[in-house]
């Protein structure tokens, strides 16, 4: 305090708004998805997701005594090389905590560029928040510490799925239809191990990979798989990919039912239409239609906030990331990336669904799990149609928190 004597009063209210600029400083966020290309309408819709539950949390003060999140985007493409020159870009504004969900290829390539530019860079970390990405690698043979994943990986998701099929005894051949690339990979790997384990009854009729985001039209698929004597398929599809799909399946007539993990996101319900009324399901975190009034509550936000959007929330692990994320940093009164993510292991909080937390051994977010059938508005328990098309999910069964946590062969490195 004796120094201040020496500085001139307009020198003094200077240091002094430097000080409280640097206090109330917004903590930048980047969010590093597809906003171009085949899939930019996925990204745009993450990016949408992750604005609603910024604004929750800015709307109350924010962190730190107020210091605001501010969102930075950046246009992976869905492509693992154009994603690493953008994550150059946020490296270089020196943002700490990054967000990303679309295509496992893309968080495996990210997931390494954290790890190495960590260990270069000390006291410029950043942390991966993974909200949708979810090739089982990611959290087993491939963890690090400085990744984190909040939507269920795809082993996850299957075993809940094939619970369902193991009761359907209609169910009696079955195609397997994925992307080419590392989580499509792990949909068929995943989907021929649990029903031939559940059901060996079943006939795995066939198995297909095609290229990610290149197929302009389905249709010698669809006929491949009414060849095949399918009654029903598995696929990891998403975005364009999958809303193709159905489209030429629907208008060629075939007549399948559809075990999917993206049938509900962005573009795939108004593609399905009254085609998947009892015809199409889906296993995700949430949906629509869980119930209750928190989950009603932030349904009905997301379409306030985005009226001529004319899609829904989809991806409430974003609420789940940003609610963890902002009470780290409260619990360590910093942004510092390395301390945040120290508290993030083994954090929990009450969420519209209910308790969820991280496993501290492999940095997975464990939460309930949910198979739903598209049904047409009205019926019980079908409150809320997705994208305005009358039709909507409801909830077959769920599986607790506590029967999604697989074992898992991360051996967990920390700085």
């Amino acid at each position: 305090m004796v120094l201040l004597r020496f500085f001139t009063p307009i020198a003094l209210t200077l240091v002094l708004l430097l000080g409280c600029s640097k206090e109330q400083e917004n903590i930048k966020i980047g969010i590093m998805d597809p906003l171009s290309g085949p899939f930019a309408n996925a990204g745009q819709h993450g990016l949408r997701e992750l604005t609603l539950f910024v604004d929750r949390i800015n709307d109350r003060g924010g962190v730190l005594g107020g210091r605001k999140f501010e969102i930075v985007t950046f246009d992976g493409k869905a492509n693992p090389q154009e994603t690493l020159i953008a994550f150059r870009q946020l490296a270089d504004q020196k943002i700490k905590f990054m967000f990303q969900a679309n295509s496992s290829a893309v968080a495996g390539a990210l997931t390494d560029a954290v790890a190495k530019h960590n260990e270069r860079n000390p006291g410029d970390e950043i942390i991966f928040f993974n909200y949708g990405a979810v090739d089982p690698a990611l959290t087993n043979d491939r963890c690090n510490f400085w990744h984190f994943r909040f939507d269920a990986d795809a082993d996850m998701k299957m075993q809940a799925l094939t619970n369902m099929m193991a009761e359907t005894k209609a169910i009696k051949k079955v195609y397997l239809l994925n992307q080419d690339y590392a989580f499509g990979h792990a949909v068929e790997k995943a989907a021929s191990e649990m029903i031939t384990a559940k059901r060996p009854d079943i006939q795995i009729v066939g198995k297909k990979l095609h290229p990610l985001g290149k197929v302009k039209d389905f249709s010698p698929y669809v006929n491949e798989i009414r060849a095949s004597g399918a009654d029903s398929v598995v696929t990891g599809n998403w975005g364009a990919d999958l809303a193709l799909l159905i489209r030429a399946s629907k208008d060629s007539g075939l007549d399948v039912d559809y075990y999917t993990y993206y049938a509900g996101y962005v573009g795939g319900p108004t593609a399905i239409g009254d085609a998947g009324i009892d015809k199409v399901k889906q296993v995700t975190t949430w949906h629509l239609n869980v119930g209750g009034a928190e989950s009603d509550k932030i349904a009905q936000a997301y379409r306030d906030k985005f009226p001529d959007a004319g899609d829904d929330l989809f991806f409430l692990t974003l609420g789940h990331a940003m609610e963890l994320l902002a009470q780290a940093i409260e619990k360590v009164g910093s942004d510092n990336a390395l301390q945040v993510a120290r508290a993030l292991e083994g954090s929990e909080y009450n969420s519209e669904i209910g308790r969820v937390w991280i496993r501290e051994d492999n940095h997975q977010l464990i939460q309930p799990v949910y198979v739903s059938t598209f049904k047409k508005q009205g019926t019980d328990g079908v409150v809320f149609d997705t994208e305005r098309t009358g039709i909507g999910t409801k909830t077959d069964f769920v599986i607790e928190p506590e029967q999604t946590m697989l074992p898992t062969t991360c051996e967990m490195v920390r700085p």
